[in-house]
């Protein structure tokens, strides 16, 4: 897969040059407090995920974001699609922006579009879904943005941080897509 471009990011393959920053991330309970990761990760934990990745299919690698700075590029965090289902033609979406000196810019919403271009255009996919606590109000916000719709709520279906918390499920169908597509 070549590198996703969008306005103010890209969405590239990740390196092993990129590990570092994950795992300070990942071990940041700021940056995890929207993710379903709870317990400290470590750096062996970290490279052998990525030594993984080969292994993934294609369609359900993860993609290092990267944000336009200046001439170059700095790597913000990472997000991807996962759980492809070809018979329904529908796959999860995940994102984490792991930088909390780039929250709050917009980046979010455009790795979200820019995924959601790349579920469409690229995998052929007809509904992308994600999952999001329901106390993450800025996510929720970005992806109703993107098009996302509420499908659902999972009731106290996680346990973070000494208490149960609701998740919701989102999802943009191909069709929403392709109309927002033409409006703009």
């Amino acid at each position: 897969m070549s590198v996703i471009f969008g306005q103010h990011l890209r969405l590239r393959a990740i390196e092993r040059e990129d590990l570092k920053k994950f795992h300070a991330w990942v071990n940041d309970p700021e940056v995890t407090r929207g993710l379903a990761m709870f317990l400290p990760k470590s750096m062996t934990e970290e490279e052998e995920w990525f030594n993984s990745l080969a292994k993934y299919d294609a369609k359900e690698r993860p993609f290092a974001m990267d944000a336009r700075k200046g001439k170059g590029w700095k790597l913000i965090g990472n997000c991807g699609v996962f759980k492809v289902d070809a018979v329904n033609r529908s796959a999860e979406l995940g994102i984490m922006i792991g930088d909390k000196s780039e929250w709050d810019k917009g980046y979010g919403a455009e790795a979200m579009t820019l995924l959601l271009r790349h579920c469409f255009e690229t995998l052929n996919l007809n509904r992308a879904f994600l999952r999001v606590y329901a106390d993450n109000i800025r996510a929720v916000r970005s992806y109703e943005k993107d098009g996302f719709v509420l499908e659902g709520r999972l009731r106290e279906a996680v346990y973070k941080f000494g208490k149960y918390e609701d998740v919701l499920l989102m999802s943009v169908l191909r069709s929403e897509w392709m109309s927002r597509k033409k409006e703009k």
